[in-house]
């Protein structure tokens, strides 16, 4: 399955940093081993930075999280790992490991900002729900409903495909950034209607409606619908719909052209081919990602927002279920709603968030329906399927311990 706009070693040696590979459900990669090995960081000099306690304890006695996050930088080769925590009772602790950036061995950020790639489709899809129960938007009705004869190609047609299938990856739709090289997403602009045209270059992957398939294909289309129904850009749909309502004082939509983070944030790494090395991949245009994963924010914002999500502080109570409907998505027990998924947890029941990679970064977490709430995110998407599942259970770690 595929999380977000990514890298990929299909279609011979070429590298995609934003393609759509395998990895929300599973975490699976198949890209290579890493071989730099940044700085570690061990049990007993961790980087933990509590809310709740001081650091000396933390560092003392590293807890499941910590020791999670260190094996990540040590073991998988990750050059810095991030985390938020939250409990029941509402109490946060953060957490580091490793170095927010390589040539300089500076520390990482306390909940530094990141890239968070897919989680930006939670944001969109939030956007257009709320706009279903303003009854400017029918989840049923089709793509042309809003946008007449845009979307048409070889066994695609906008009058056969419905918002919900957009939301919920059942459109058939195929994927655009696995035609987009490392060269291109990090350095040129895109306009949304630019994405959108590259997919329909290519035939449906299959008929609307006839099985899960990840595309951000899907999410641009439904990013464009809030324009034209609403007469205004995305990202400001965005910021005063959720980013400003519910306080999220870290979180934003990159403007056009901007190609930095703009708060205190780890460097971001990326590895092109598979067996090179790592180069440093924090300046990059985003706009390839744009309503399917353009969204700066940190962990301790993506808690606060599904948090909020969950409580059902964003949307009404029946779009909030039409949410949270969700059909099977591969075979690790993950299940796709509209923009948010649920995974089993260890310890007993289900976590709901979503997930983003975007060259640089990987960000996995979610909330349980119990107030609990956790985000890690590493500053390199892992390139071996074991690594990919390392990140996936720091956040089983985090919300079972």
């Amino acid at each position: 399955m595929k999380q977000s706009l990514r890298s990929s070693t299909r279609q011979g040696s070429r590298r995609r940093a934003w393609a759509a590979a395998a990895a929300v459900a599973v975490g699976v990669m198949t890209l290579g081993a890493l071989t730099l090995t940044p700085p570690s960081t061990s049990d007993s000099g961790s980087a933990a930075s509590p809310d709740s306690a001081t650091s000396a304890d933390a560092a003392a006695r590293p807890d499941a999280v910590q020791r999670a996050l260190n094996a990540l930088v040590r073991d998988d080769k990750m050059p810095a790992a991030l985390a938020s925590v939250k409990d029941r009772k509402g109490r946060a602790r953060t957490y580091t490991a490793g170095v927010g950036d390589l040539a300089t061995g500076s520390k990482v950020p306390r909940d530094g900002q990141v890239r968070i790639g897919s989680n930006t489709k939670a944001f969109t899809a939030v956007v257009v729900l709320q706009l279903v129960g303003e009854g400017k938007i029918d989840l049923d009705a089709h793509v042309d409903t809003y946008l007449p004869g845009l979307v048409r190609g070889e066994g695609i047609d906008g009058r056969r495909i419905t918002v919900r299938q957009l939301l919920q990856h059942t459109s058939g739709l195929p994927e655009y950034g696995i035609h987009l090289d490392d060269d291109e997403i990090r350095n040129r602009y895109f306009e949304p209607r630019e994405l959108l045209d590259l997919a329909l270059k290519h035939k449906a992957d299959a008929a609307p409606g006839k099985t899960w398939g990840y595309s951000n294909t899907n999410y641009v289309l439904a990013g464009l619908i809030v324009q034209k129904v609403t007469g205004r850009p995305l990202a400001e749909e965005m910021d005063r719909r959720i980013i400003k309502r519910i306080g999220l004082r870290h979180t934003y939509f990159p403007a056009t052209g901007e190609m930095t983070i703009r708060k205190p944030h780890p460097r971001g790494y990326h590895r092109s081919p598979a067996d090179g090395p790592l180069r440093d991949f924090t300046k990059m245009d985003p706009s390839a990602g744009w309503a399917a994963g353009q969204l700066i924010s940190t962990n301790s914002d993506l808690n606060r927002f599904f948090t909020a999500l969950l409580a059902g502080r964003l949307l009404p109570a029946a779009q909030l279920a039409e949410m949270r409907t969700t059909v099977p998505a591969g075979t690790s027990g993950l299940r796709y709603g509209l923009g948010l998924t649920s995974r089993p947890l260890s310890c007993g029941g289900v976590y709901w968030g979503h997930g983003g990679d975007i060259a640089g970064y990987e960000t996995r977490g979610g909330v349980t329906d119990d107030g609990r709430a956790a985000n890690v995110a590493v500053t390199s998407i892992p390139t071996d399927k074991e690594a990919a599942q390392h990140v996936n259970d720091a956040v089983d770690k985090a919300l079972c311990g």
